[in-house]
């Protein structure tokens, strides 16, 4: 299974990207979403850029990935890292 990873723009070029997450840093290829500029947030599968974020679904994302992480420690109390969910109406 693969996971997006949100990965903010460090160094932009026209064809790839020096970006930092959560995994530390590495050099993504932007074929799929053009060239974007420092400080712009992708969503990254497998070193390639899928999507361009918002600052703030890439927040979203980056706390969802931390609670399942949690859960996998055997964590139960996880509700506040999904804090677009806690308290919403199905």
């Amino acid at each position: 299974m693969c996971i997006g990873i949100p990965m903010q723009v460090i160094e932009a070029g026209e064809f790839a990207a020096l970006c930092r997450g959560s995994t530390g840093t590495e050099q993504v290829d932007l074929a799929l979403v053009g060239p974007q500029p420092a400080g712009s947030w992708l969503l990254v599968f497998l070193g390639a850029a899928r999507e361009v974020l918002t600052a703030e679904d890439a927040g979203l994302i980056a706390s969802a990935l931390e609670a399942l992480s949690a859960v996998a420690r055997g964590e139960t109390n996880v509700d506040h890292l999904f804090p677009d969910l806690t308290g919403a109406r199905p």
